[in-house]
């Protein structure tokens, strides 16, 4: 619960290289996942900093769920904006997402370079099951935390939303690819039911401004503009977890283009788990085993765009977006759909991933430390998990 006093504190005034070098450190040492981060920039920037008052980062965390993005990304460049606009929106995307993407692509090259060596096999057959236990748990948090509980009386006051949850999952399996038509039907019928809105009511002037991330273009080569479309459009439907986007990965990289096969889209999701920041930053990692640095550069760019031009483009008129009932009600509908799917990925990847005793049982360890040891962090799971598959294929 928020205290009276501490709302009515002033924030102290603080520079843009401030903010810049603090986005810059969370983004280096910050792990854990996007609760993890979001949670540090509330004990840093408002309890102990008291740069940002408890209503101004109450008011970033709403829009960072609102709109489509990375929850830890999108409420930091939401605070960067506070203060000092576009600028400092601009700064503290680029300084968070900066570490992370060197990690990642060094990593690339190393996953380059030695992959096909028996000890990074090794290494990655026992952190590929850990990832299926990890992305189970988080598939079934996100769930209860954007559904409802797993409770007779939630679930039937829910029970359009949970329809839409079943339905995300159902086609998935079926289809092996994101179905993002599905998406944006569950979020306007949603809408429509619960909350509809007046231009739909009586005729009225709609003005809807939509942002699109392309990527760089001026790069030549038909891979990279694949490249480019996939991973804006990927970014532009990612809601409230960067695990959320891995059914839109799956279905894209694995699937509809074949860049990556079933093993190493499971690496790169461990990647993402071992790194600090944004989860979503796996999208790097992914375009530099396609197409080398330019396309870790295209795939990051083209991810992170969409949800920092719905960032900047919303956030001055945000209070009254937020008292949109019928926002809220087509970003609940969406959410509920892209959840689902995401448990259907999971179901798709352990199916593959999971190939014999040994990975079944590290799997179900990594769900279970998750469940009974509440602090316990991923990058320790899959610090484990790796010296589990070094054991397990050289003892």
């Amino acid at each position: 619960m928020n205290n009276p006093a501490q709302e009515n504190i002033q924030p102290k005034p603080y520079s843009l290289s401030e903010i810049t070098i603090y986005f810059l450190k969370l983004g280096t040492w910050g792990f854990g996942g996007p609760v993890a981060l979001v949670g540090y920039m509330q004990r840093d920037l408002v309890e102990n900093k008291k740069w940002l008052t408890d209503e101004e980062y109450n008011e970033g965390l709403a829009l960072a769920q609102l709109a489509p993005g990375p929850l830890a990304a999108q409420l930091g460049v939401y605070i960067g904006f506070v203060h000092h606009g576009l600028l400092g929106a601009t700064l503290t995307r680029l300084t968070f997402v900066l570490p992370s993407f060197v990690m990642v692509v060094l990593l690339g090259m190393a996953y380059q370079l030695y992959g096909g060596l028996a000890w990074m096999q090794a290494v990655f057959y026992g952190v590929g099951a850990a990832v299926i236990g990890i992305i189970a748990m988080s598939a079934y948090k996100l769930t209860i935390k954007s559904i409802s509980k797993l409770e007779p009386s939630a679930i039937r006051s829910k029970w359009l939303l949970w329809l839409f949850y079943i339905m995300g999952i159902v086609i998935t399996i079926i289809t092996q690819r994101e179905e993002i038509l599905l998406f944006i039907a569950c979020g306007l019928a949603y809408m429509v039911i619960k909350a509809p809105p007046r231009w739909m009511k009586k005729p009225a002037t709609l003005s809807v401004g939509l942002f699109f991330g392309t990527g760089f273009w001026n790069y030549d080569g038909k891979t990279l503009q694949e490249i480019g479309w996939f991973f804006a459009k990927a970014g532009a439907f990612v809601f409230g977890s960067g695990l959320a986007i891995v059914p839109f990965l799956h279905g894209g990289v694995v699937k509809e283009f074949g860049w990556l096969t079933e093993h190493q889209f499971v690496d790169s999701v461990a990647v993402a788990m071992i790194t600090p920041g944004p989860v979503v930053i796996t999208v790097a990692f992914i375009g530099y085993l396609v197409a080398g640095f330019p396309g870790a550069c295209v795939a990051a760019t083209a991810t992170f765009l969409p949800c920092y031009l719905f960032t900047v483009a919303l956030a001055p008129s945000f209070k009254r977006i937020a008292k949109n009932t019928s926002i809220k009600a087509f970003v609940e509908g969406i959410t509920a759909a892209v959840i689902g799917a995401l448990v259907g990925s999971v179901v798709i990847i352990a199916i593959r991933s999971i190939t014999d005793a040994w990975t079944l049982l590290i799997a179900v360890a990594a769900l279970l430390a998750l469940v009974y040891i509440k602090k316990l962090q991923e990058p320790y799971i899959i610090g484990a998990a790796a010296i589990l598959g070094l054991i397990i294929k050289f003892i």
